[in-house]
């Protein structure tokens, strides 16, 4: 009624005379025994079934409202899920890339170890490297390739330094930040004898005078890192006791002298601690009995001896500032001269011709119970044996087979990619006649290097499908070949390699393959089926030249009877 309040039953567009009165359905009425009911009674039956479908309307408006809130909240958290997958990707992806340069690092470290041309970076890598493998061993501690460095070096080595420790997220820090305390120290000792360099040292206090530091030295020699880290905790409680009369300039610079120490005698420890660790991994494996390389003591027993190390060196007096007068250069000059008298070239001659005369330049005599554990030994009537062995090989075989390298196998891995069951190795070279070359005098004439392949399969022709079938297969026959010819040193790289096919003249069935390539190598030559090839590349054919191989791959036509 609402929608019709602005029509009359006279005056509406629908043309219907009871527009404003409720319809009844009277049928349906008398049907369900309502025919009879008041009028009354029907308006408030039709006004509580509008309330039930508005209120029903309602929970269906509720109900909707509840799905798109349920459909947004699930949105988001699809959204936030794949947020977090995308940040644990790329939280492996930078751990990969980490990776990946952190074994870059090391494989350019290898190489230039390789190839002689080393850096003290690459040293120190590979020495902290080998402490994770079973048996490699360096025998030097990891300072001692410090020596010798120039400023530039070292100032070079600490941001190298700084490269590895941000590369390998704290995985050795213990290591690198000992190699830097030593490297820094170093570094201000060389900056400090640089005249040039003086003004970019100035910050540091030196407080030692020249004439004590020989006897601070011989103070810290020999000392372990217990004795230097007790010796480390007097001095700061010297320092920091506040006592007149210390000069502070003195201890600070001792300090820092001790940080060094200490530093060179935690990488000795951990150095002996490898070399023991390793010696008994040595042994193991040897089946040598041997007593525990870290033996287990008595607690009580080490501490007590740390308290009486620790009161020896408190009852030692420390090295004090310098009260004796400077000494010159002069005098410094005239001592050292005292100190390494110089040896001319004849005395040095003459020390080598006694050394010679009384016999210690000769081998001697190891007795059995001085090797070394896990060293071979081989009796005089083993050596024989094998000296013999090898000869009968040699006259057997015209050629000792040796132990194959690495860059064999490469070689043959290399080789042998691609390679099925119906292939199999060919090796049957054609004897040429002797040549001069030219170029023999300045570089060696030699055979290359190849690995060859022959095709070979059935041929299921009328007569074989007659007599035989896959139970019994016929014979193989050749279908092809794969020629890999190896020319890494060729003298001129602009020549490409070239190949003659040439018919046996007394076979007619068999033909000479001939590869020519050019200095230094020496032509080479296979006998092989003489059939019609397949030129084509989808047939399998292939003839290029490319990072330095020589590749010549080509199978033989079939013929099909067609009547």
């Amino acid at each position: 009624m609402f929608y019709f309040k602005h029509y009359t039953n006279t005056d509406n567009p629908f043309g219907d005379a009871n527009l404003l009165e409720t319809f009844v359905w009277q049928k349906k009425m008398d049907k369900e025994g309502l025919g009879k009911v008041s009028t009354e009674v029907l308006e408030h039956r039709n006004k509580l079934k509008q309330e039930e479908n508005k209120y029903e309307l309602e929970k269906v408006k509720k109900r909707r409202l509840e799905r798109e809130q349920e459909r947004a909240m699930r949105d988001e958290e699809m959204q936030r899920l794949q947020r977090q997958k995308e940040a644990a990707q790329f939280q492996e992806w930078e751990k990969q890339e980490d990776t990946f340069h952190l074994q870059q690092a090391l494989l350019r470290s290898k190489i230039r170890i390789e190839d002689g041309r080393a850096k003290p970076i690459d040293l120190l890598a590979k020495y902290i490297s080998t402490e994770d493998e079973d048996l490699a061993v360096e025998m030097h501690e990891p300072y001692s390739y410090l020596n010798g460095l120039t400023i530039r070096d070292l100032e070079d080595l600490l941001e190298d330094i700084k490269v590895y420790m941000e590369l390998e997220k704290g995985k050795n820090l213990d290591y690198w930040n000992d190699i830097t305390i030593i490297v820094e120290e170093e570094l201000y000792k060389l900056r400090k004898v640089d005249a040039a360099n003086r003004d970019h040292y100035g910050d540091r206090r030196e407080g030692i005078n020249a004439s004590v530091s020989n006897e601070v030295s011989t103070v810290f020699k020999g000392k372990t890192h217990d004795q230097l880290s007790a010796m480390h905790d007097q001095i700061v409680k010297k320092i920091t006791s506040g006592e007149e009369g210390i000069d502070i300039g003195y201890w600070e610079s001792l300090l820092s002298q001790l940080k060094a120490q200490m530093a060179r005698a935690r990488l000795r420890d951990r150095h002996q601690e490898n070399l023991r660790r390793k010696l008994f991994q040595l042994k193991q494996e040897q089946g040598v009995e041997a007593e525990p390389v870290f033996p287990i003591g008595d607690c009580s027993t080490s501490n007590s001896t740390s308290i009486e190390l620790v009161k020896k060196l408190e009852d030692s007096p420390l090295p004090g500032p310098s009260k004796t007068k400077p000494t010159t250069d002069d005098e410094d000059s005239n001592d050292a001269n005292e100190e390494e008298p110089v040896l001319t070239e004849d005395d040095l001659r003459d020390h080598s011709m006694e050394e010679y005369v009384s016999g210690c330049y000769s081998p001697r005599l190891i007795r059995f119970e001085n090797m070394e554990p896990g060293t071979l030994l081989v009796s005089p009537e083993d050596d024989w044996k094998c000296l013999e062995f090898a000869r009968h090989q040699l006259i057997g075989r015209g050629a000792i087979k040796v132990a194959a390298t690495h860059e064999d196998r490469a070689f043959e891995i290399e080789a042998r990619k691609g390679m099925n069951d119906d292939e199999a190795m060919f090796s049957v070279e054609s004897p040429l006649d002797h040549k001069m070359y030219l170029w023999s005098d300045k570089y060696r004439p030699r055979k290359p290097r190849y690995f060859n392949r022959v095709h070979t399969g059935f041929e299921w022709n009328k007569y074989n499908q007659t007599h035989y079938d896959m139970d019994n297969p016929p014979p193989k026959i050749v279908q092809g070949y794969k020629f890999n010819i190896f020319y890494p040193d060729l003298i001129d790289k602009g020549v490409t390699p070239e190949y003659t096919l040439t018919a046996c003249p007394d076979n007619r069935d068999f033909a000479i393959l001939r590869f020519h390539a050019g200095p230094p190598y020496e032509d080479i030559a296979f006998k092989i089926v003489n059939r019609e090839w397949e030129y084509s590349y989808k047939r399998g054919f292939r003839c290029q030249f490319h990072n330095n191989i020589f590749q010549l791959w080509f199978h033989f036509k079939r013929y099909r009877y067609r009547r």
